[in-house]
């Protein structure tokens, strides 16, 4: 039989319950109650809350099995979220659900009920003072009101049960703690750009409670329980509160070493619309895009960022005998340690959401804490190395600020552009000084796209301004994004994996690879800026040696450029075609030879520019002479220059669409790898360390131009052959003599047929050649149906028949492409 006094605990199997079980064991027989399904180690009794037959059935076996007397009720059971909305559960579970309590403990003998409340039903202070049980309630978000309002609920339906009102601090210990303090842990630790930003005042606080004084409290209110006078409200917390500001520094000092914090007080009407934007957003944007973190700030937390709570508990040292026997900042140092020791295992105890490349390093059986300090200081040393970049884009501040008058610009939203550009510019070099401050490389990368777009969208009126755009925004991005650190890279992608893809004989991310995509995107950059400059009429003509444009005075280069296709664009097209090709020069650029899998959506994109656009210059080709009835000789070779780039880019794309697809089999975000990069599972475990220069020019000139030919890259007897006939098929009209439709069909399928052969020549699209089958037969068809003369249809015929001949051959496959290779046909 059991002669200990019982402690019924309701919500007994959660943080706080099993910490008051443990307390209360060695002295009472402490039974709990929780929702059905939660176990505990002691006996439990299963109830729903916010059902009243649910807890008078449990009540009821509770009384059958240890009889009516309870030496304590511990209500704890309560629905709480940090969302600040109003949710039913609070209705039901914490005032309804404790109006049914108290009922049902009505048909027992009770000597107390203790109900854990919160000192957020209080009326906050200010920095300085502190409030005691005498301040008026004033809760001020859904979950202290909802508290507030069920001890309204105890006062009325306590009946002749005793009670005491525990408003209790902020609970933590030494591996976990409340969301406010773990998010502002986690936030520095992740040195989050939000971290730095505070839109209250930073000497307010709000004061804490060790999870064993916690319990301390409970175990010394149920001991004295015949001597607390009834009806009694009690503060439970440390005296001291620690301000936001103090608090970030010392968080900041025992992660990352640093004396001071930066933290910027930031007006609480910008803070609140940055939290509605974010809260609005939320539904739309996938987890990976936010690296799985769901927006912890919400508007209502900015109104309360001034609430200073700092406890009087004379009321508690009086009538509990109690005073907290630790200190939030003697404890912060273990906490913080926790959190390096095993940050996955901390997370996951304090529920919040770890970034994608933490949980890839422990699903790896990595140190994720290691792998953080290695990035740090692989960041730390490349900014050191490279900080002239920032430096440089200051220079190109002050360049556009003073610039808009010395060179003339008869455009003034074009001048007023450069300058405000300039003034961003300016904040956001500086703020990239600082390597903590990675995201300002974005921002100046912006600023930079946006000077190269300027002058085409207000048609700069003269040269100097065009220009002007054009090279200054290069080189701000070039600046800003081309140097190392690599930026947006995850730290588990920076520090750990292979440079080249496993199973790969070549590194397609290699120099060698982006040097001849970088040097022909260079030429079609600079057709593209002449044309561009007669479209904006900077200059008057334009050369063309072969073609004669319509009656008018115009070649046939100046027709084309000022046809109803290129009118159609709202900006000149030219210039479009000339910022995408220095935008290929950039992106070709940016990133090391481990970019296939630390910047995948970089690659991406690369090839999106490439591959798509020069299928695009290939279409503006065939209809050149069948919609505008001419052609442009820079035009021609442009597109040339595009669709070479073509071989160099796929087998780039291929590597990295297989590294996404392993790392999506490897149960990994398919859009945070994408977004932030990753390590290879499938490759040796290895540390990259800081990024070299590239010692692939350390050779002899002869040895670096046969490695950019050989590389993946390849021009087989049957392609030369297959681009011959296409040649010929396009130019049909001055050897053969065709016209007409068959001449028009001539230039499509050799255009066509071109494009293909470019397309295969990389090894990895080597299978592409048979395109060309249906292709020759198409052709094939039109010999035979189309009107011609005998010798342009046989003509037609027998490089019908070629083409379908020379596409079967695969011709040799030097490289390995890993899994890829068995599927170039």
């Amino acid at each position: 039989m059991n002669h200990k006094p019982i402690v019924l605990i309701t919500g007994a199997a959660g943080d706080i319950g099993s910490r008051l079980v443990k307390a209360l064991s060695r002295g009472y027989c402490v039974i709990g109650m929780d929702r059905p399904g939660r176990t505990a180690s002691i006996p439990m009794l299963e109830a729903d809350l916010s059902d009243q037959s649910s807890i008078d059935e449990a009540l009821r076996r509770f009384a059958d099995r240890w009889g009516p007397r309870i030496a304590s009720v511990i209500h704890l059971a309560a629905y709480f979220d940090f969302t600040g909305e109003d949710n039913p559960l609070y209705e039901k579970v914490n005032i309804e659900g404790t109006r049914a309590l108290l009922r049902a403990l009505q048909r027992l003998e009770v000597e107390q009920f203790v109900y854990a409340g919160t000192m957020l039903v209080h009326a906050p202070c200010r920095p300085g003072e502190r409030i005691d049980e005498t301040r008026p309630l004033a809760p001020k978000w859904a979950y202290p009101k909802s508290k507030a309002a069920a001890e309204a609920v105890v006062r009325e339906e306590h009946g002749r049960i005793p009670f005491l009102l525990l408003h209790l601090a902020g609970v933590y210990d030494e591996r976990s703690a409340v969301p406010t303090l773990t998010q502002q842990i986690a936030r520095i630790y992740e040195r989050d750009f939000t971290s730095h930003l505070y839109a209250g005042d930073p000497e307010a606080g709000q004061s804490m409670l060790h999870k064993d004084d916690m319990a301390d409290a409970f175990r010394r209110a149920v001991d004295r329980r015949a001597e607390l006078p009834p009806g009694e409200t009690i503060l439970v917390g440390e005296p001291e509160a620690l301000g936001y500001d103090e608090l970030q520094d010392r968080i900041g000092r025992l992660v990352h070493g640093d004396d001071e914090w930066t933290t910027v007080r930031l007006p609480k009407p910008a803070a609140k619309l940055g939290a509605a934007l974010q809260e609005k957003l939320e539904p739309l944007v996938p987890d990976a895009i936010d690296q799985g973190k769901k927006p912890f700030i919400r508007p209502f937390m900015i109104e309360m960022a001034d609430d200073h709570y700092a406890l009087d508990t004379a009321k508690a040292r009086r009538l509990l005998g109690w005073e907290p026997r630790h200190r939030l900042d003697e404890v912060l140092p273990a906490l913080v340690q926790a959190l390096k020791d095993d940050p996955p295992a901390w997370y996951r105890a304090n529920g919040v959401t770890p970034p994608p490349w933490m949980t890839a390093t422990a699903d790896a059986a990595g140190d994720a804490d290691d792998v953080r300090r290695s990035h740090e200081a692989l960041v730390r040393e490349q900014h050191a190395r490279y900080l002239w970049a920032p430096y440089f884009n200051l220079v190109l501040a002050t360049w556009l600020l003073t610039s808009a008058p010395l060179l003339g610009l008869q455009s003034g939203a074009l001048a007023w552009s450069d300058r405000l550009s300039g003034l961003a510019l300016l904040v956001f070099a500086a703020l990239a000084l600082s390597w903590r401050f990675g995201w300002a490389r974005w921002a100046c990368a912006a600023i930079g796209l946006w000077l190269m777009s300027a002058p085409l969208i207000f048609w700069a009126p003269g040269a100097a301004g065009y220009l002007h755009g054009t090279l200054v925004g290069a080189l701000v991005v070039g600046f800003a994004l081309g140097l190392p650190p690599e930026p947006g890279v995850s730290p588990l992608a920076a520090t750990r994996g292979p440079d080249a893809p496993p199973g790969w004989t070549f590194n397609p991310s290699g120099w060698t690879q982006r040097l001849p995509i970088i040097v022909l995107a260079l030429v079609g950059l600079h057709i593209s800026r002449y044309l561009t400059a007669y479209q904006l009429g900077h200059i008057d003509s334009v050369w063309e040696p072969f073609f004669a444009g319509g009656p008018d005075p115009k070649n046939g280069t100046e027709e084309i450029i000022t046809s109803s296709v290129s009118q159609a664009w709202p900006v000149p097209d030219a210039g479009v075609g000339a910022l995408t090709y220095l935008l290929e020069i950039l992106t070709g650029v940016i990133g090391s030879r481990r970019r296939w899998r630390t910047m995948p959506w970089l690659v991406l994109l690369f090839g999106l520019m490439i591959v798509p656009l020069g299928v695009v210059s290939i279409v503006f080709i065939i209809i050149q002479p069948l919609v505008i009835g001419t052609w442009c000789t820079l035009c021609l070779v442009g597109a040339a220059a595009m669709l070479v780039q073509i071989p160099y880019s796929i087998d780039e794309i291929v590597a990295t669409c297989q590294f996404l697809r392993r790392r999506r089999r490897a149960g990994a975000s398919l859009l945070a790898v994408l977004l932030w990069g990753d390590t290879d599972d499938e490759a040796p475990r290895e540390r990259t360390g800081a990024a070299l220069p590239p010692r692939e020019f350390e050779r002899s000139p002869r040895q670096v131009l046969v490695d950019m030919w050989s590389g993946g890259v390849r021009l087989t007897w049957s392609l030369a052959l297959t681009l011959a006939i296409g040649a010929a098929l396009m130019t049909s009209r001055l050897w053969l003599g065709a016209e007409g439709t068959l001449a028009d069909v001539h230039h499509v399928a050799g255009a066509l047929a071109i494009t293909v052969v470019a397309i295969a020549c990389g090894e990895v699209a080597r299978t592409a050649r048979l395109l060309n089958v249906p292709l020759g037969l198409a052709l094939l068809g039109a010999a035979l149906v189309i009107e011609a003369p005998p010798l342009a249809r046989w003509a037609t015929a027998m490089a019908a028949l070629a083409l379908v001949a020379l596409s079967l051959p695969r011709g040799s496959v030097r490289e390995r492409y890993a899994g890829w290779t068995p599927r170039i046909v």
